[in-house]
């Protein structure tokens, strides 16, 4: 039988149900016409019968009838150059080398995720295949992402929207990794969107949230007198969504004893309710989402591998916030006129804050993103919200510090710019309050970010300090004299911890000399 190059058919053989539904799954979804064989005797009956030509075949190590191994050496017999390759639950180096010996082109261990079979296909057969287009009849024409949800521009997202293109339309189930606060939810909501069962109704349950128990309750329901305070039936989220999507947030944390009941529903579509004994036949395709490393939980065993394979059907990956800086200020623009007031006045980011903002890694991602934007919404000051980031960069500083290579050349000492003079000290007045020239001779082995923000510290609280002095602590006076902000001079002064030293006032000082050297 002639072996073809054109890389669209792909013999596999696994004895496995649920790992060979996976795999045939993974494959078609990437683009290629799938052939599938329950055992050795199988595989090799197909490469004999089958009249298309088989670009390529995957198969298990363990099947009945006829072992891998077995099959492989037949298989080389009459196919030299056919890319075979094996794939095992056990990756021991004695699997290994007995396939490899035998001629497999190469050789996978299980969990096996799309983005493997992937690299191992490409590998002997070049680029994939363009993915197969979608049924007319259930696929969406040109339909946008939604509106009211910016996505961005960045390659990363961009390639995570031609994704969402191509799997819109099916039926599969989805696996959302990413880390906290990077959109999952939206993501998982768009996926949704574009289903035929977008009229349907989608819900939301994170497994981290709830006791097991209460998870179990929620997704299935319970029946009268099921337990204690149980007094009267409630229908769960799968009867509820039933025709819809459930979209199961943090799914990395589910207790493992639930896990084998939630796999049982995405298996047979039924379940029972607590305390009940009749089965509920049930129609929901399931979205998973998580931040956790599901592999790693497999290996701790705190994860079922099988459900694994149910619920990775089809893998989207979204990026953190820090890939996509170029969406940063996009993204705040968005979020500020998304919460904007009516009628309230439109908000600007200044060109100072900007920077920094990109500066920021943003452990906590859009979440966090929208929590500085809705803060500056309120106060209305953009250099608090520049301090504030500043100081989150500067207790990072030392574990980026740790791996930063050491500057070739001393920066160049910066230029103090001239302003308003306090006691012969220089302060500028500008868009976040107040502003100090930066003292040349600094470390070379710290990193130029850390050597501003440092100086600018020191710069601000002595020129906070001498206003105070001048004014006899009066911080109202001190205030207009910074020409600062009175509430601005406030905040400044808990942030870089100033405070009045006490002092024993003499007994020819007055009463009212006192009182105005106290403060306001």
């Amino acid at each position: 039988m002639p072996v073809a190059r054109n890389g669209r058919t792909v013999l596999l053989g696994e004895d496995d149900v649920e790992v060979r539904s996976y795999l045939e799954t993974a494959l078609r979804c990437q683009g290629y016409s799938v052939e599938v064989a329950e055992n050795g005797e199988e595989v090799l009956a197909c490469l004999q019968n089958l009249e298309t030509p088989v670009s390529a075949v995957v198969m298990d190590v363990v099947m009945p009838r006829r072992d891998g191994i077995d099959a492989l050496k037949e298989i080389r017999r009459s196919h030299a150059d056919l890319p075979v390759i094996m794939i095992s639950g056990s990756s021991s180096p004695l699997n290994v080398v007995d396939a490899m010996k035998n001629g497999a082109t190469d050789f996978i261990a299980k969990p096996i995720g799309p983005e493997d079979l992937r690299k191992a296909l490409t590998a002997v057969l070049g680029a994939a295949p363009e993915p197969a287009p979608a049924p007319a009849a259930t696929e969406p024409a040109a339909m946008p992402l939604t509106k009211q949800v910016f996505f961005g521009t960045a390659p990363k997202i961009r390639e995570l929207q031609n994704l969402i293109n191509q799997i819109g339309w099916s039926e599969a189930p989805v696996l959302i990794q990413g880390e906290t606060g990077s959109g999952k939810e939206v993501y998982a909501r768009e996926l949704h969107a574009r289903s035929p069962r977008a009229k349907r109704p989608v819900l939301k349950l994170n497994c981290a949230a709830l006791p097991s128990e209460l998870v179990e309750s929620e997704l299935f329901g319970y029946e009268r007198g099921a337990f204690t305070g149980a007094f009267q039936k409630k229908l769960g989220m799968f009867e509820l969504a039933d025709g819809g999507t459930i979209m199961l947030d943090e799914i990395g944390d589910m207790d493992i004893k639930l896990q084998a009941k939630l796999l049982q529903v995405l298996q047979d579509h039924e379940f029972q309710r607590l305390g009940g004994k009749d089965c509920v036949h049930v129609d929901v395709r399931v979205i998973a989402a998580t931040h956790r490393d599901l592999e790693k939980a497999i290996a701790e065993g705190n994860f079922r591998e099988d459900l694994y394979y149910r619920l990775n059907v089809v893998n989207v990956q979204v990026p953190p916030l820090r890939e996509r800086k170029e969406d940063i200020i996009p993204m705040a623009e968005f979020l500020a006129r998304k919460h904007t007031p009516a009628g309230g006045p439109p908000i600007q980011f200044p060109a100072s804050l900007q920077a920094v903002m990109l500066e920021c890694p943003w452990p906590g991602n859009i979440r966090q993103l929208e929590n500085m934007v809705r803060k500056y919404i309120i106060i209305r000051d953009a250099g608090l919200i520049e301090q504030e980031l500043r100081s989150k960069l500067l207790a990072t500083a030392p574990q980026q510090s740790a791996v930063a290579e050491k500057p070739t050349a001393p920066p160049p000492a910066p230029v103090a710019v001239p302003g308003p003079t306090v006691n012969g000290i220089h302060v500028v007045n500008g868009s976040n309050g107040l502003h100090a020239g930066v003292p040349a001779g600094t470390a070379d082995d710290t990193p130029v970010l850390v050597q501003v923000a440092q100086a600018k510290r020191e710069a601000e609280r002595s020129a906070i300090l001498t206003a105070l002095k001048t004014t006899n602590w009066n911080r109202r006076q001190a205030a207009v004299l910074l020409k600062s902000d009175y509430k601005g001079l406030l905040y400044k002064m808990k942030v870089l911890d100033i405070k009045k030293e006490k002092t024993t006032p003499g007994p020819a000082k007055s009463r009212a000399a006192a009182a105005v050297a106290a403060g306001d």
